[in-house]
């Protein structure tokens, strides 16, 4: 999908780092906030068409503010949290035979 880490919080993931920068889960909730802090998507390339996700970049005024961070956080675990689960995909056994 792309090369990052993801940040979970009780198994849901509300972040994800790439590129060196911290992106925070949105929704129709929360992008507004996102978008009136100066924030961005994420993209990145995928078959050579550029691809968005539900990640925008941490507001530059939480990068140096634990409080600040803290609170963005919080509303990307809020978002995470209404997101729909995909389920697991369910493994198949495979059959030997002796």
């Amino acid at each position: 999908m792309f090369s990052g880490a993801g940040l979970y919080r009780d198994g849901r993931m509300f972040g994800l780092v790439a590129s060196n920068e911290i992106y925070l889960k949105v929704d129709d909730e929360t992008v507004e906030r996102f978008k009136e802090a100066g924030s961005r998507p994420f993209t990145y390339e995928q078959k050579g068409k550029s691809a968005t996700m539900s990640y925008w970049r941490v507001p530059d005024d939480a990068l140096d503010d634990p409080d600040r961070m803290k609170d963005w956080a919080e509303l990307a675990y809020e978002a995470a949290l209404r997101a729909p689960q995909k389920k697991a995909k369910k493994r198949q056994r495979r059959r030997t035979t002796r």
